[in-house]
C-alpha cells in the first residue's frame, strides 16, 4: 500500500535533491507549474482536475498520485473522480485502465 503521506514525503525529498543541483531553466520550470495551477479564470480544484486527465493520458503514475492528492485536497468527490477518470479513458484509450486502477486503489486506500 501506498500512502499519500509517503508520497510526499519522497516526493518532497527528491524535490530537494532536484533544487540542489537545479540551474536557472528547472528552477524556472519547477515555477511555471506551480503558477499554473493557482486559483485564476479557472479554479484551482478544476485545474487539479485537468491535471489528473493529462497525467492519466500521459500515464504518469506519479503525476496521478500527485494531481489525486491536490483532488483530494479541494474535496473532489467520488463522483467528480468518476467523470475526470472517464473523460482520461476516452482520451487516452484501453491503454490508461491499468493505471485507473492503480489510481482508484491509491484513491480507496488513501480517504
Amino acid at each position: 500500500m501506498s500512502t499519500a503521506q509517503d508520497f510526499n514525503e519522497e516526493r518532497a525529498g527528491l524535490n530537494e535533491i532536484i533544487m540542489k543541483y537545479a540551474g536557472k531553466t528547472t528552477k524556472r520550470f519547477f515555477n511555471l507549474d506551480t503558477n499554473a495551477y493557482k486559483e485564476g479564470a479557472l479554479p484551482a480544484k478544476t485545474k487539479e482536475m485537468l491535471g489528473l486527465v493529462a497525467s492519466l493520458v500521459l500515464r504518469c503514475d506519479d503525476c496521478i498520485k500527485y494531481h489525486l492528492d491536490k483532488c483530494r485536497e479541494y474535496k473532489v468527490s467520488d463522483e467528480e473522480l468518476d467523470e475526470v477518470m472517464s473523460i482520461g479513458l476516452i482520451v487516452g484509450g484501453s491503454i490508461t485502465i491499468p493505471h485507473i486502477r492503480r489510481a482508484m486503489k491509491f484513491w480507496d486506500e488513501n480517504k
